[in-house]
């Protein structure tokens, strides 16, 4: 299949969209970390709501979410081309999948502060 170029500049961003959504779709629907990050997600907005809490705290919050969903799908797409690459267990190839999982486990302690800074002097 060869590649041809889109001149549109229009139509090709909305391909590009559409494969971003699909994209999208697929790590929310086949992914069981990033289904429990999601829904980790969806609670706290619902406790953003339930708190009120302020503009600057929602900007932080989604900035938080955000981070960590997208830090969990580039550890997914390395570890899927890892996995492609070489199929069998290898240490190196361990060894890069752990520092993307370690990419990950710092993005998720980030939000974890951040949701303690916006909701722990709610309480």
């Amino acid at each position: 299949m060869e590649f041809q170029r889109d001149k549109s500049f229009l139509s090709g961003r909305f391909k590009s969209m559409g494969f971003a959504l699909k994209g999208a779709f697929k790590l929310a629907t086949t992914e069981h970390s990033v289904m429990v990050q999601s829904s980790i997600a969806v609670l706290m907005v619902i406790a953003g709501f339930y708190f009120e809490i302020s503009r600057e705290e929602w900007m932080f919050q989604t900035l938080a979410i955000g981070l960590v969903l997208s830090v969990e799908g580039l550890n997914t797409a390395v570890e899927k081309v890892a996995d492609f690459i070489h199929p069998e267990f290898h240490k190196k190839i361990g060894f890069i999948k752990d520092i993307a999982a370690g990419a990950v486990f710092f993005a998720a302690m980030t939000a974890i502060v951040i949701g303690c800074l916006i909701y722990i002097p709610k309480f």
